[in-house]
């Protein structure tokens, strides 16, 4: 018999027994009480239908979840209540918060519309005649338990293997092993993989999902002519050692964060310092840092040890992870907050490097997956005991933590130069305010005067008022954003680390055992780790999933790998292993490259080498009506996925198309140097400091999508078509986005500023330096599709191009207006909005 692990704890509240996350309601030891027949025939006739119909559907045995803890379908349920308290009080209608709800009076129940008001009498006169009910509770209590033995036999739970590369007819066709366990499968059910694609699509696709920007003209002509057996290889590590390379695949993994550059969604509150993140996830990516070691930063990079400045200042930004989420600052009740962020910090540690949902166990152990109410609140007292928010003096606002970071000799120096700049312009805002004041004050006195000329002395008073108001304003905002010792948003254990106590259904009031800090057992290959005294266990905890003995972590990485290349994780369900999740299409080589991963030091850059350098990478994504009808879905990678460009690949190629792409080292995205994109900037202001993008850096137009301000509410500005492309909302954290076919996408092209505002620079960049329409259209061709013209589509665009110049009556078919119109019906069309 398998052994089975205990994880429900006891907790008897009257007659409700709490057992492993979920309310068990015991039968009451004493004798119903006895009701006169005619009340409980009013209670079958106008009562029990009514609950039946309208609230056994949330409130109870059979609902998937009991809302509030709350059961209606037996007497003692009503009595005992849920998590607010008992719902009816016998005899004393007024006092009974079900009647309240049912008058919508606070609650408002049931959800989808008020009752009859002759219903609701109903139920007060039952209430009155001391709620007279039949029903009793027979469910005996048993203990939840989660046999852990059987959950490690689901496949995400079990030890990595190694497996060995399968034997395969045609091995004149891998290139990798990667390639031999692809096609060991396809050979299996008699189907072949599709031929390479052509250079041109393989070097736009590599392109694409390498760096997110189209190859160039003579990137394209370099690769064409190279014809060594290197030429692959070469553009490879062209690309990877590219810092375009770390700005793509770092928004990403920004995915999974919540990252915004404001905090929570109320009041437009800055992030101040959530750049630094943004650019530590580039820096990481661009250095190849292990993953093991990335993963260990994001959760304890404060608890690290260092031996510089500056790494100890990275590992500090790191912990930005934990910070950067959709976290509610505004609200008044700190311990609901606290919980909140609580359960965000779990949920985005478990979807990030577990694929697990944690959340789902807050509340009760969770439905589908063995994993308990213990295993969530053990790792919730990991974040109970770090430092991550504080309330800020003035009213009920709270914020992230921020620390001042090391500096070098070097920052500290350029640091003070700026300084001494400041004090001087400070200086100079102040002198003009005060001489402006006296001037203001010498026209009040000569407005005192008899025969004056009035309306000209208010007007310079106005005038000067206006000055001296703005220079205020500049002041404050100078004052304000005065050069400092760099700062980000980091965590800090707590002085005391403690357990922390199951919140009964989520609610932090109600108050249930305390756990002890610790693992998801079912992902464990022993006890766990052990927490030393005075640590709050994120170290362990960050130490536990690096481990190479650990199921998931290498799993769910080279499975988001293989997605953001090929379209399709080998697990389609990226951001979920777990029992309700897809299963691998093919699992030995999901661990092959897992266990790959891990042998060659965590390194991201190889893994995506070894991938893109493979000949499934290479295949076509031309049809084969055979393998269609045996795998309509492509679940065995007979051909290459194709894949439209998300919004921050379609905005950035656009920009390198039309040769407008500026680099931006990094830093602020938020431009609050600007005092009009700034509020609330004084000190004893009740509102935190805010902004108001009214005013971009006039470079941001042109500058790398990953670098623009991501706000929480909608995105502004340059960065508006994420929200037309799909972009993963900050509230929200995915693995995978979601890819949409709407008409307001293909209306975004054709009327939206960008595009047009792109085909007006690219045919102006081609008319200029190509004099001929044969050359301009080879050369458009190659910028935008990344390939030579065909001699069909060269007929069509002359044609094209004829037409609207007689339309526009323009001097000739090569007028400009022409020209933009050919551009733009390029930046719209399928081909360039899709990677094949």
């Amino acid at each position: 018999m398998l052994p089975l692990i205990r994880i429900g704890i006891a907790l008897v509240l009257g007659p409700a027994v709490w057992l492993g996350g979920v309310f068990r309601i015991a039968a009451q030891a004493e004798d119903a009480p006895r009701f006169p027949e005619e009340s409980l025939a009013f209670f079958e006739s106008k009562i029990r239908p009514v609950l039946v119909m309208h609230c056994y559907e949330c409130h109870a045995a059979d609902a998937k979840i009991i809302q509030a803890g709350l059961r209606v379908d037996h007497r003692d349920g009503l009595l005992t209540g849920g998590d607010s308290g008992a719902a009816v009080l016998p005899g004393e209608p007024e006092e009974s918060p079900l009647l309240a709800a049912l008058k919508y009076e606070g609650w408002e129940m049931p959800p989808q519309g008020k009752l009859p008001e002759n219903v609701i009498q109903d139920f007060e006169a039952w209430i009155a005649m001391g709620a007279p009910d039949p029903r009793e509770a027979t469910v005996v209590p048993t203990e939840r338990v989660i046999d852990l033995d059987e959950g490690r036999r689901h496949w995400a739970f079990q030890p990595l293997s190694d497996p060995a590369v399968p034997d395969v007819q045609d091995s004149s066709w891998p290139l990798d092993p990667v390639d031999t366990f692809l096609l060991a499968k396809l050979e299996q059910v008699s189907l072949s993989a599709m031929p390479d694609a052509d250079r041109y699509t393989w070097l736009r696709r590599v392109s694409l999902d390498l760096t997110g920007l189209a190859p160039t003209p003579e990137e394209i002509a370099s690769f064409v002519r190279d014809e060594s057996p290197d030429a692959f290889q070469t553009v490879v590590d062209r690309l990877l050692n590219s810092r375009a390379f770390g700005e793509r695949w770092a928004r990403h993994w920004l995915d999974l964060t919540g990252y915004a550059d404001q905090v929570g969604t109320s009041n437009n509150v800055f992030a101040e310092h959530a750049w630094r993140y943004r650019d530590y996830v580039i820096d990481a990516l661009n250095s190849d840092k292990p993953f093991d070691r990335f993963l260990r930063e994001q959760i304890a990079g404060d608890l690290l040890p260092y031996q510089a400045p500056e790494v100890r200042a990275e590992n500090l930004v790191a912990t930005g992870f934990l910070l950067v989420g959709d976290v509610e600052i505004v609200n008044p009740d700190k311990l609901k907050m606290e919980t909140d962020h609580i359960d965000l910090q779990v949920s985005k540690i478990g979807t990030a490097f577990m694929g697990m949902t944690l959340g789902c166990a807050r509340c009760h152990d969770h439905k589908f997956d063995p994993i308990a109410l213990d295993d969530y609140y053990g790792m919730a007292g990991m974040l109970r005991s770090t430092l991550s928010t504080h309330k800020i003096p003035n009213g009920i606002w709270s914020g992230l933590r921020a620390v001042e970071l090391p500096e070098t000799e070097a920052q500290a120096h350029e640091r003070h130069s700026g300084a001494a700049e400041h004090q001087q312009r400070v200086a100079r805002l102040k002198s003009q305010r005060e001489e402006l004041v006296e001037q203001k004050n010498a026209l009040d006195a000569e407005l005192e005067m008899p025969e004056v000329d009035r309306d000209e002395l208010t007007r310079r008073r106005d005038e000067i008022t206006a000055k001296i108001g703005q220079l205020a304003a500049d002041l404050e905002h100078a004052e304000f954003f005065a050069p400092a010792a760099p700062r980000a948003f980091a965590v800090q254990d707590v002085e005391t680390p403690v357990d922390m106590h199951v919140a009964i259904r989520g609610n932090p009031y109600a108050p249930g055992p305390v756990v002890p800090r610790g693992v998801m057992k079912v992902a464990s290959w022993d006890r766990g780790p052990t927490i030393p005294s005075g640590q709050s266990g994120r170290l362990q905890l960050a130490d536990w999933l690096a481990d190479p003995r650990h199921p998931l972590t290498a799993r769910v990485t080279v499975n988001r790998i293989w997605q953001k290349l090929f379209g399709e994780g080998l697990v389609r369900s990226v951001d979920y292993f777990g029992t309700r999740g897809e299963s691998p299409t093919h699992r030995e080589l999901l661990d092959h490259l897992a266990t790959r991963f891990q042998r060659d030091g965590w390194s991201q850059k190889r893994l995506i080498r070894a991938l893109v350098l493979s000949r499934a990478y290479r295949m076509s994504s031309g049809h084969d009506p055979q393998a269609a009808q045996v795998d309509p879905e492509n679940r065995l990678l007979w051909r290459m996925n194709r894949q439209r460009l998300d919004a921050e690949a379609l905005r950035d190629t656009m920009l390198v198309v039309s040769g407008e792409l500026t680099f931006v080292p990094g830093g602020p995205s938020l431009p609050l140097e600007y005092v009009e994109n700034t509020g609330n900037l004084a000190s004893d202001a009740v509102n935190p400091p805010s902004f108001t993008l009214r005013k971009f850096r006039p470079e941001q137009e042109l500058a790398r999508t990953v670098y623009l301000p991501v706000i929480r509410s909608a995105q502004v500005g340059p960065a508006r078509l994420r929200d037309v492309f799909d972009f993963t909302q900050p509230a929200q954290i995915a693995g995978r986005r979601v890819e949409t076919v709407v008409p307001t996408q293909a209306l975004y092209l054709l009327n939206d500023d960008l595009p047009r505002q792109r085909a007006t620079a690219l045919a102006s960049a081609i008319t200029a330096c190509v004099a001929d329409r044969e050359g301009r259209l080879e050369q458009l061709w190659l910028r935008t599709l990344n390939r030579p013209i065909t001699a069909g589509e060269r007929e069509d665009a002359e044609a094209f191009l004829d037409r609207l110049a007689s339309m526009q009556q323009e001097s000739g078919a090569d007028g400009l207006a022409a020209w933009i119109e050919l551009c733009h019906a390029l930046l719209a069309s399928n081909e360039f909005i899709h990677r094949m």
